[in-house]
């Protein structure tokens, strides 16, 4: 049984409208990772400033036992 040219273009008409919202939908998923790709980024580089400066604390120097007594004293 044929498809009538009015049933085709419906069908038709449906896929472009779907095809918009997928369209749509992709670019703002695009979005949305680029955007949490550059929080990772940002993210990895205050890890890395967190750990260099962890890394120049600990480095050994001469402490004096009067700086271990405790506050209370």
């Amino acid at each position: 049984m044929p498809i009538s040219s009015d049933a085709l273009e419906q069908r038709l008409v449906d896929l472009e409208v779907k095809l918009s919202f997928t369209d749509d939908l992709l670019e703002h998923l695009n979005a949305t990772v680029a955007r949490q790709q550059e929080q990772i980024d940002l993210l990895l580089r205050e890890l890395l400033q967190l750990r260099r400066q962890s890394d120049a604390e600990a480095s050994p120097t001469f402490r004096s036992l009067r700086d271990e007594i405790p506050p209370h004293y």
